[in-house]
């Protein structure tokens, strides 16, 4: 029996635990083959971004022809998108594909580090031509605060702000809460004019980076599979939160501890 297949466009990390290494080990995790279009290479380990250099648009477009005239694409991801240009070239050819499968954007606006990732005109590319056709975007706070120009501070400014992003954009919206202070992680799913919550134990001391994009991963690998919004979202939601908790961790060079997710099958046998 065929496998479902999913396609991840987004950068790549080069200690793998974000970008396009991330969604890949994701999707197979949960069963899913995973095609890529790179964006941009990143050079970066976690808690610092070193270097950053965006692909050149038309490789961007031409990834994602030979893809999508070659494999029976269920699913699309983006992650990391770097400029206007190839946000607009993604939109673009992505055209066709979207129209027949559900689009997931994890809009990467600011690294864990806090590093910018966007240049400066791309947030309005991403809401002028990006966001109108999406099944479903996945901000954190931050970048949903970025998108409103209004800080979320606490429940009730996160139900705000999520049914403000919904009623903007016009498609479900996943704000994911993880960086409220609380006994959990919760995060709230705005969709058909309902609210629906999911919620985890919060792990505290780690500094992993990646986990948006393993989250956003998981939920395309559920859409790729045929499982409805909210059975994905739960899902991953146990995936990403297992993967928090299993954690790796190295000593670097230095004698720092360098966490990283542990994207295991294992952890996909939470649900």
């Amino acid at each position: 029996m065929a496998i479902p297949i999913a396609l991840t466009i987004a950068g790549s990390d080069s200690s793998a635990g974000a970008g396009i290494q991330a969604d890949l080990k994701t999707f197979s995790a949960l069963g899913v083959y995973g095609l890529s279009a790179l964006t941009s290479i990143v050079a970066e380990i976690p808690g610092k971004v070193s270097r950053l250099e965006p692909v050149s648009v038309e490789m961007v477009r031409e990834q994602i022809s030979v893809l999508a005239k070659h494999f029976p694409i269920a699913a699309i991801k983006t992650g990391l998108l770097c400029s206007a240009a190839i946000i607009s070239a993604v939109t673009k050819s992505i055209d066709d594909l979207r129209r027949r499968v559900p689009l997931v954007i994890d809009p990467v606006i600011t690294a864990t580090t806090g590093d910018s990732l966007l240049e400066s005109d791309a947030i309005e590319a991403y809401q002028r031509e990006l966001f109108p056709i999406a099944s479903l975007i996945t901000p954190n706070l931050d970048e949903a605060a970025q998108l409103l120009g209004d800080k979320i501070q606490d429940r009730q400014s996160m139900k705000r702000a999520g049914k403000e992003l919904a009623r903007k954009f016009k498609t479900a919206i996943l704000l994911k809460g993880g960086h409220l202070r609380g006994d959990e992680a919760i995060d709230l799913l705005f969709a058909n004019g309902k609210v629906v919550e999911f919620a985890a134990p919060f792990v505290r001391d780690v500094a992993t980076h990646g986990t948006g994009c393993t989250y956003s991963a998981a939920i395309t690998a559920g859409l790729a599979a045929g499982m409805p919004l909210p059975d994905s979202i739960a899902r991953a939601k146990k995936f990403v939160t297992a993967s928090i908790a299993n954690r790796l961790r190295w000593k670097s060079n230095t004698g720092q501890n360098i966490d990283a997710l542990n994207h295991s099958p294992d952890n996909a046998g939470t649900n």
